[in-house]
């Protein structure tokens, strides 16, 4: 691994750690910068394989979303399905015709790359009006370590948007180096580097953060429920993965782009967290009540 992919990822994994400990608009605002980034490179892609998605209508709409979901995130599903109608509205009146691969990437622009991740905005918003005590929906630990130590007193959504974090890193970071250790088996053609053995590694590795995650949570019945969550994202980050790399395929390009030095594009970094937001806040905000109840 290179120097300049180590000190990357260091700098990456620093500003996400940043910004989602403030949250609020600290945590929105960037992370729609990396939702415009991240569908332009989309776009991109669907434009070299001949395409003519509604680009403009798509990232704009999705920027309305994002803001959405830091108001009043219940609202966020009745703008995903206006959006939807507005992309189709513009495709319809263009000069030239839109086929239905123009119609399709657009609204799967706005569903990978807008609606998805916007998940990542309405986790970290959980008790977010509880515990906000900076300008503009910020939060900050008042009680410094204590409330490192105190997981109580932190906001769900901060907790669990951290573990989840944490969860992603683990299963990319296994993956990585026990796939090039004793990696053997192709896991598919689709990336040809990576393997069963690297697969299961990231896997394990996501399912023993998340147990020690629940257990320093408190959650009911762990490590059980943590296990659950660490397969969940293990496999998600891991299916995100493939997706893109098989539009990368589609494409004929290696690299989403070449904005972060050592690690390609956008989505070259955060396609592990595409599929992995929306079952994490259903998981704690469904699910784990259920859990409690059976406890």
């Amino acid at each position: 691994m290179s120097r300049t992919r180590i000190l990357s990822g260091i700098v990456g994994i620093s500003l996400a750690l940043g910004i989602a400990i403030l949250g609020g608009w600290y945590f929105t605002i960037p992370f729609g910068l990396l939702i415009y980034l991240g569908q332009l490179e989309y776009f991109q892609l669907t434009w070299a394989t001949g395409l003519a998605p509604a680009a403009k209508t798509t990232m704009a709409v999705s920027q309305i979303l994002i803001i959405i979901c830091n108001f009043n995130p219940s609202l966020a599903d009745a703008v995903f399905c206006v959006a939807g109608t507005l992309i189709c509205f513009y495709l319809l009146f263009q000069p030239k015709f839109a086929t239905i691969a123009d119609i399709s990437s657009s609204i799967l622009g706005l569903f990978y790359g807008g609606y998805l991740p916007s998940y990542w905005v309405r986790l970290r918003y959980l008790d977010s009006t509880l515990s906000s005590n900076l300008m503009w929906g910020g939060f900050w630990p008042e009680n410094g370590w204590d409330s490192v130590l105190n997981p109580a007193s932190l906001p769900m959504g901060l907790t669990t948007t951290l573990l989840s974090f944490v969860c992603i890193w683990a299963a990319d970071i296994g993956a990585y180096f026990m796939g090039r250790l004793v990696g053997r088996t192709r896991l598919t053609a689709i990336s040809p580097k990576k393997t069963v053995e690297g697969a299961i590694f990231g896997v394990l590795g996501c399912g023993f953060v998340a147990i020690t995650g629940a257990w320093y949570l408190q959650w009911p019945l762990a490590p059980l429920s943590g296990l659950l969550l660490g397969l969940m994202i293990g496999i998600a980050s891991l299916l995100g993965d493939l997706t893109e790399s098989m539009m990368k395929r589609d494409a004929g390009v290696k690299d989403s782009g070449q904005l972060i030095p050592g690690h390609g594009g956008i989505l070259d970094r955060a396609d592990s967290y595409v599929f992995t937001a929306p079952l994490v806040y259903y998981y704690v905000t469904l699910f784990l009540p259920l859990l409690k109840t059976l406890h």
